[in-house]
């Protein structure tokens, strides 16, 4: 099982997208709020190399834009 990770902020429409699809399927994936952890920002911008939202990061890799997280989802669950 691969180590996924979504970085995002409420605020964000398009992380509002991803969590609308992740709901819809039924797919539970570890979260980290980026405005309400500091920490997780930090570890956002090591991780991916800037502070874009969403972001899911799989086994160590950086994923962006909502259609892309999607389309992973959609391909590889």
């Amino acid at each position: 099982m691969q180590k996924l990770t979504l970085y995002h902020f409420p605020a964000c429409p398009y992380c509002q997208k991803v969590f609308r699809y992740l709901e819809e399927n039924k797919i539970e994936v570890e979260t980290k709020d980026i405005k309400k952890e500091p920490a997780a920002e930090v570890e956002l911008i090591e991780l991916g190399g800037k502070k874009q939202v969403p972001c899911l990061i799989i086994d160590g890799k950086a994923l962006y834009e909502s259609d892309d997280i999607i389309n992973w989802f959609k391909n590889n669950l």
